[in-house]
């Protein structure tokens, strides 16, 4: 139950950032098994000059243009997973007419009692894993 919070340009067209979050939910649902069902995200802007980024710390990117795409997910997937997520995005990105090096896409990793949507509790107490 992954939740996604994608941090783009402050004018890139919401329409691009529904089709980001889309691409990576497809991703996510392809290499880390991710129900089709879990589909969350929250899209946040930010201003040019309120991004601050080193251009080239593992790869050229210009900071004015980098999307970051933050994913909160139950932990359990493997390194390949990971791997193969990271790549399946970017290829996406590319098709998107979007440059994959301006991303930067990170992992973080809970268990379903970091998890509520309702009064009835966590995750875990109302699955109760």
């Amino acid at each position: 139950m992954p939740m996604n919070k994608i941090h783009v340009p402050q004018a890139l067209p919401t329409a691009t950032c529904h089709r980001i979050n889309q691409l990576l939910h497809d991703s996510l649902v392809e290499t880390c098994a991710v129900n089709p069902d879990d589909f969350f995200c929250l899209v946040t802007r930010y201003p040019p000059q309120d991004i601050i980024l080193h251009p080239s710390f593992l790869g050229v990117r210009d900071p004015a243009h980098t999307i970051i795409i933050e994913i909160a997910l139950l932990g359990g997937r493997s390194d390949d997973q990971k791997e193969a997520l990271y790549r399946d995005v970017r290829k996406r990105l590319g098709q998107t007419g979007l440059k994959p090096d301006n991303s930067i896409i990170y992992l973080l990793e809970n268990q379903p009692i970091d998890w509520s949507f309702s009064s009835a509790g966590s995750v875990k107490s109302v699955l109760q894993l």
